[in-house]
C-alpha cells in the first residue's frame, strides 16, 4: 500500500534503525555522570549534537534537543520574547505558519503581547519587503518557515532574514519540512526542527539559538540541554535524529531530483484527468517532493476514505473535516479553494509505478464522491432569459454542497443574472469566490441575511 504522507512523517530511515537499536545497548546511562556507562553515553550524545548542528549550520554549543519538533517551537519563541522583553511585545508571522508557531502567538496575545500576521499570495509565499513593513520599534521577533506544510512552498527566508537583520530583529525559522532536503540558507536566528519529518524517530526536536541572540529559557530551570531543554534526553532517539538526518542529507540531491520528476507528473496530469481541479501551491519554488490540489464539488474526508480504500495514504488540509468543520488557515490564507483538498507527499524510494497506480484511481475515486454528492457533472448550459436572478438556500448545509447547488443553478441565469447563495458555514465565504474564479464567473460580494449569509456571484459565460 503506497504510503503518500511524508510530510506529516516520513518512514523511518535504515540508518536511524539501526543506530537506534546500537544506542539501546550503548546509550541508556545518563550522560551527566562522570563513570564509565555516562561518559559512553555523553561521547554518543556530543557526536550527535555535532552532527545535527553541522547539517543545521550552526555551532554545537548553539543547539539542544528536545522532545518534539512542537516543543522546539514553543521554547524558541517563549524564549526570545522573554530576552527581549525591553525591546517591545510584539511579535510577526506569516498567515501560513504551522500551527505551533500560531498556538505560540495566541498564547503570546493572552498574555497582553501583539502579533502582527504577514499575508501571502495565491501561491502561498510572502513577499520580499513584507516583514520590512510589519516590522516595528517595540518587534522582540520575527517567525518564518522555510516551507509551508501543507502547499510545499518555499519562503525567501534569505532576504527576511536581512530585513529583520536590518532593524536588530532576531528572525526564527521553521525548518520542519526542508531541513532534510538541505540547510536553511540567510542569517537566520534561531531554527527549529522535528525528526520524524526526515526519517528519524519522533519524539526529538532541534531548537537552534545562534550566539548573541537574547534568550531566557521559559519555565522551571533545569541543568540540562544548557537549561532550554528540560529533562532526561532520550539519547537513542537523539542518536539515531542526528544519524539519520546525515544520511538523508547524503541521500537529498539524488532523491529530489527524482522526487521532482513523480510530483511533476502529478502536477500535470491531476487536471487533465480530472475536471474542475486547482493545483496549489508555487509550481517552481517549492519543496521537491510534495504537490497539493483541490477538487471541486467534493468532501475531502470522504475523498481520503475512497483512496484509502484504494490503496493510498494521502492527507488533506481541507475544510471540512468531521473533526474542525473549519477551513485550513493556510487555504484561507492563500485565497484558493478549500474543500477537496488533497495533499501528496512522496516519501524516499518512491517509485513511478505507485504514482501511476495512483493517479489511476484518483478519477475514479473523485467521480464516486462527487455522485454520492449529487455535484454536476458539467456546467449547465441551458438559460431562462425569464429568471435573471435566483436564490439558493443552502442553510444548515456543510460545504461542498453550497457550491454544488451554486454550479447546478448558475446555468438557469442568463449571462448578466445572478444567483444567491444563502449559507451559514464558515467555509462558504472562501470556496465560493474560489469557485468564481475558476469557473470564470464574477464574485459581486456578501451581505448579511436573516440567518448566516448571502453570497452573490454574477454569471458571465
Amino acid at each position: 500500500m503506497p504510503y503518500f504522507d511524508a510530510a506529516s512523517s516520513a518512514p523511518l530511515h535504515p540508518v536511524a534503525r539501526q543506530a537506534l537499536l546500537a544506542s539501546l545497548d550503548e546509550g541508556w546511562a545518563d550522560p551527566a555522570r562522570l563513570y564509565r556507562e555516562g561518559r559512553r553515553a555523553r561521547l554518543l550524545l556530543d557526536a550527535a549534537r555535532e552532527a545535527a548542528a553541522e547539517a543545521v549550520g550552526c555551532r554545537p554549543d548553539e543547539l539542544v534537543f528536545t522532545s518534539s519538533g512542537t516543543r522546539a517551537v514553543h521554547s524558541g519563541i517563549s524564549g526570545a520574547l522573554a530576552g527581549r522583553r525591553r525591546v517591545g511585545r510584539h511579535l510577526v508571522v506569516s498567515a501560513v505558519e504551522h500551527s505551533s508557531v500560531l498556538h505560540s502567538a495566541a498564547e503570546h496575545e493572552g498574555r497582553g503581547g501583539t502579533t502582527t500576521e504577514v499575508p501571502v499570495d495565491r501561491a502561498g509565499r510572502v513577499a520580499p519587503g513584507a516583514y520590512a513593513r510589519a516590522l516595528r520599534e517595540d518587534t522582540a521577533l520575527a517567525c518564518l518557515q522555510s516551507a509551508n506544510h501543507e502547499v510545499g512552498t518555499e519562503q525567501p527566508v534569505a532576504e527576511i532574514a536581512q530585513e529583520c537583520r536590518a532593524v536588530g530583529v532576531p528572525l526564527l525559522v521553521d525548518a520542519a519540512q526542508s531541513l532534510g532536503w538541505g540547510p536553511v540558507e540567510g542569517e537566520w536566528s534561531l531554527l527549529t526542527a522535528s525528526a520524524h519529518k526526515w526519517g528519524g524517530p519522533a519524539g526529538v526536536g532541534l531548537l537552534a539559538v545562534r550566539k548573541g541572540v537574547r534568550f531566557a529559557p521559559q519555565g522551571p530551570a533545569d541543568e540540562r540541554e544548557s537549561g532550554r531543554a528540560a529533562g532526561f534526553e532520550n539519547l537513542p532517539a537523539v542518536v539515531a535524529a542526528a544519524a539519520s538526518l546525515r544520511a538523508v542529507r547524503a541521500e537529498a540531491a539524488g532523491e529530489a531530483a527524482r522526487l521532482r520528476t513523480l510530483v511533476e507528473r502529478i502536477r500535470a496530469r491531476v487536471p487533465e484527468l480530472v475536471p474542475d481541479v486547482e493545483v496549489v501551491g508555487d509550481p517552481v519554488r517549492r519543496l521537491p517532493h510534495l504537490v497539493t490540489f483541490s477538487c471541486l464539488y467534493v468532501d475531502g474526508e470522504t475523498l481520503l476514505h475512497e483512496l484509502d480504500r484504494a490503496g493510498f495514504s494521502v492527507s488533506s488540509g481541507s475544510s471540512c473535516t468531521s473533526s474542525t468543520l473549519t477551513p485550513s488557515h493556510v487555504l484561507r490564507a492563500m485565497g484558493v479553494l478549500t474543500e477537496g483538498n488533497v495533499r501528496v507527499s512522496l516519501p524516499a524510494g518512491t517509485q513511478a509505478q505507485d504514482v501511476d497506480r495512483f493517479l489511476e484511481a484518483l478519477p475514479g475515486a473523485v467521480a464516486g464522491v462527487r455522485e454520492r454528492l449529487g455535484a454536476p457533472v458539467a456546467p449547465s448550459a441551458t438559460e431562462q432569459p425569464d429568471t435573471p436572478s435566483l436564490v439558493v438556500d443552502s442553510l444548515g448545509k456543510r460545504c461542498p454542497i453550497p457550491v454544488i447547488e451554486l454550479a447546478k443553478v448558475i446555468g438557469d441565469v442568463p449571462v448578466g443574472g445572478t444567483v444567491t447563495v444563502l449559507s451559514d458555514d464558515e467555509a462558504a465565504r472562501l470556496d465560493i469566490p474560489a469557485w468564481c474564479g475558476m469557473r470564470g464567473q464574477e464574485y459581486v460580494g456578501e451581505r448579511a441575511a436573516e440567518r448566516g449569509v448571502a453570497y452573490v456571484v454574477r454569471r458571465l459565460a
